[in-house]
This record gives C-alpha cells, structure tokens and sequence, in this order.
C-alpha cells in the first residue's frame, strides 16, 4: 500500500508537470470546470485545502504569491508545503475534524480530500491548456470504485458537476470523467 506521502508526491509530481507546462498566454484558457480558467484550476487547489486543513486540524500552510501574480510558484509552495506536512513523521499522529466527516487521521484525510481532488484536476488543467491529459488508469479506477457508492452523497455536496453519460465500455478514464461531470 502506498503512503500518504508517496501518493501526494506522484500525484502532485503530475499536476506539477502540468502547471509548469502551462504556456505564459495559456492561463487564461477556458477550463472544463463551467466558468474557471487554467489559472482557476491552480487557484481552486491553493485556496481551498488550506482553509479545510486549518479549520480541521488548526495548521497553517506557508503560502506563496497568489495565482495571479505567479500561477507556478503559488502552486509550488503549496505543493511542497503539503508534501513537507506529509513527509513529517509527527503528522502520523494528528487528527483532521470535520463536522461531515468526523475524526480522521491526517495523512489519510489529505490523502482521501485533497490529493485525489489534485488527481482529477490534473486533466482539467491538461484539457485547458492542450496537454497530455492522461491519468493513471489504476488510479481512476480506485478513485470510480470509491466514488460509485456515494453518487447521491457526492451530487448533493455541490463539488461534482451532473454526471454525463459516456459508453459503457469506455475506458475507465473516461468512465471517471464522466462521473464527476467532465465532457471527455
């Protein structure tokens, strides 16, 4: 079984790839995500994780410049910051509280909230920008397995777009786009 670490840093690697392929004219490029640019995949992740971490468990993500200013080192230092909060051994330890979700340890939190929310955004940010957007196969099919279960749970959340309709043997990618409400 992968940690929680070593998940973040592949999947983070990825998006990273991704944001600094980003060409300068790009990010401002039309996102799948109705009314967000590429830049807006970026901001998405920087800002909402550290408001869920802090309210939850009371640490403090260093902060980078925002992403207008600088879309690349406003998602490195976040990502680096989240990869030094998962590296740190005292982490095992810690609790995230949520009125939604309870008490869940910390590393499996960020791991289950934010690095597969990171996973999914890699193909937004792809799509918008007009590079590879493939995603690991086993990853989506973990990610569809876990998902399928809690349609009405996530639909309800407001997080997931309708879900669209693709063909039932498409490929599993496209079977996980689809779910969280992505025009493959």
């Amino acid at each position: 079984m992968t940690s929680a670490a070593e998940e973040h840093r592949s999947i983070a690697g990825a998006f990273t790839d991704r944001v600094r392929g980003v060409r300068d004219d790009a990010w401002d490029a039309p996102a799948p995500v109705e009314g967000w640019r590429a830049r807006d995949v970026v901001r998405h992740l920087v800002e909402w994780f550290p408001a869920f971490l802090r309210a939850g468990s009371g640490i403090e993500l260093p902060s980078g410049p925002s992403v207008d200013e600088d879309p690349v080192m406003a998602w490195t230092v976040h990502s680096d910051s989240v990869q030094a909060l998962l590296d740190d051994a005292a982490t095992a330890g810690k609790v995230l509280t949520n009125r939604h979700i309870g008490e869940v340890p910390l590393d499996e939190a960020v791991d289950r909230f934010y690095t597969s929310d990171a996973f999914m955004h890699t193909w937004d940010l792809a799509r918008a920008t007009g590079q590879d957007e493939t995603l690991d196969a086993a990853k989506c099919a973990e990610l569809l397995a876990g998902m399928l279960p809690l349609d009405e749970v996530l639909r309800a959340s407001g997080q997931y777009g309708a879900r669209v309709e693709v063909p039932d043997d498409a490929d599993v990618q496209t079977q996980l786009l689809g779910f969280i409400g992505r025009t493959p």
